[in-house]
């Protein structure tokens, strides 16, 4: 696939998640560079780090904690709050 091509797909992906236009083509471009750098750094291939990026992504949108985020002790923001 075409870089061109790809941009375009994730910021379709964006906006189909209810990003604005503007804001779809930034997110897009950003996740093209972190999964650039995750090949890189974690030696993934180029499909295995977009798939993890569009999944946290993904995730994200639906207010959901992926796999590996979930913290050592769960979500203890509520239970340090004092209001």
């Amino acid at each position: 696939m075409k870089p061109e091509e790809e941009l375009q797909q994730i910021e379709a992906l964006c906006r189909n998640l209810g990003a604005p236009e503007e804001q779809a083509k930034r997110m897009a471009s950003q996740l093209v560079k972190r999964a650039d750098q995750w090949v890189e750094q974690r030696g993934m291939t180029r499909v295995e780090a977009m798939k993890s990026l569009l999944e946290l992504v993904v995730s994200g949108r639906q207010g959901t904690t992926p796999p590996g985020f979930e913290g050592e002790n769960g979500s203890q923001a509520d239970a340090d709050d004092d209001f």
